[in-house]
Order: structure tokens, then C-alpha cells, then sequence
């Protein structure tokens, strides 16, 4: 119970920096969208060769390595949110965090956007099922660890550098155990990825791969 309250009011005390994070994010997801329509015409059909490969592969039965699958996954996730809490132990750091947060709006509203562009609503089934669901969980993980380590990064240079008597220990255990809680989220999200999500695409593929025949 107390652990709840306390997960309640850090949230409402660094409410401002979830909803700076939130917008910047969602920012990135719109310069993605609109970046796939920059692509030239030689970029889209390349891309739409591998992709119709993909679904051709996926079609035809092809077996993917579901461990790789959550390796690669969990790996990726947890090099994220690591350097996430790295640039959060430096004032320096503290715009490259949002700097990361703005690239993952990017890469999610990118590829939606062409999927959705080049397949229409076949395209956006096809995003639910293969980019929505692990995302539901990465997205607001990342965006939490970002706020957690900008947080510790304001406290920084406001009790450490401003009043030189700050004590660091307990704000930077409770960043450590945000950014570790977050991990296993993230941990749950690379199971999907890797186990469920490939079981779904399965489904959708064979109407797909029509489009690329």
C-alpha cells in the first residue's frame, strides 16, 4: 500500500516531465509518418521487396527462431533503457535522453507509417498485430525510465551542484530500482515479441503476401 502511494505521488511530483517526455514522443511518431513520404521511388520498391519477401517466407511456412527472436528483442530493449540511466548519472546526458525518446517516436511512426501507406488498412492490421501490442508495454517503460533519469538529473543539479548537501544515495537507489522494474516489463515485452507476436503475423500473412505475389 505504501509502495503504491509512493509510486503515485513520484509520479504526480514529476507529472510536467512524463508530459514533456509524452509530447516529444509522440512529435517523433509524426517526423517518422511524414519522413515515408520523403522516400524516393527506388527507396519504397527496395523496401517493398524485402517486406514482400518477409511476408512471402511467413507464408510459406518458414520457421523462425523464437529464442533468437527474444534474445534480439530483450537485448535491444535493455541496451535502451541502459543508456537511458547512464545519461541520467550526467547533467550532460540529459538531452540525449530526450534525444532517445524522439528517435523511438521516429522508428515506431516510420514504420507504421509505411506499412499503412503501402498496404492500407492490410497494412495497419498487419502493424496491430506485429507493432502494437509489445509496444504497449516498451513505450511507456522507456518513457518512465526517461522521466526517472531526468529527475535524478534535476536533483543532481539542484542538491549536488547548487547546495553541495544533497544526499545522492537514496534518489539514486530509487532511480536504480525504477530503471530495474521497468527491465522486467520490458523482459515481458521481448517474450511477446519473441513467442506470441511471430504466432500472429502468421495469421495475417497469408492476405498479405497477395499484395507482393
Amino acid at each position: 500500500m505504501n509502495r503504491n502511494l509512493s509510486m503515485k505521488h513520484y509520479m504526480k511530483e514529476n507529472l510536467p516531465l512524463f508530459i514533456f517526455v509524452s509530447v516529444l514522443f509522440v512529435i517523433g511518431v509524426v517526423f517518422g509518418a511524414v519522413m515515408v513520404n520523403a522516400l524516393s521511388l527506388e527507396q519504397k520498391q527496395e523496401m517493398s521487396r524485402h517486406l514482400g519477401s518477409f511476408f512471402h517466407e511467413i507464408n510459406d511456412g518458414a520457421e523462425f527462431d523464437s529464442r533468437q527472436s527474444f534474445v534480439q528483442s530483450f537485448g535491444m530493449h535493455m541496451k535502451w533503457i541502459l543508456l537511458i540511466w547512464l545519461f541520467g548519472l550526467s547533467i550532460v546526458g540529459l538531452p540525449l535522453i530526450l534525444v532517445l525518446d524522439f528517435l523511438k517516436g521516429v522508428l515506431i511512426g516510420f514504420t507504421v507509417g509505411y506499412m499503412v501507406g503501402q498496404m492500407s488498412w492490410k497494412g495497419m492490421l498487419f502493424a496491430l498485430v506485429s507493432v502494437a501490442p509489445q509496444n504497449l508495454i516498451v513505450i511507456p517503460a522507456i518513457l518512465f525510465c526517461s522521466v526517472a533519469a531526468m529527475a535524478f538529473s534535476i536533483y543532481m543539479i539542484k542538491h549536488r551542484f547548487m547546495s553541495r548537501n544533497g544526499n545522492m544515495y537514496q534518489p539514486f537507489m530509487r532511480y536504480t530500482s525504477i530503471t530495474l522494474l521497468m527491465g522486467v516489463f520490458l523482459l515481458g515485452a521481448a517474450l511477446w515479441e519473441g513467442y506470441v507476436s511471430q504466432l500472429m503475423m502468421k495469421w495475417v500473412t497469408p492476405m498479405l503476401a497477395g499484395l507482393y505475389s
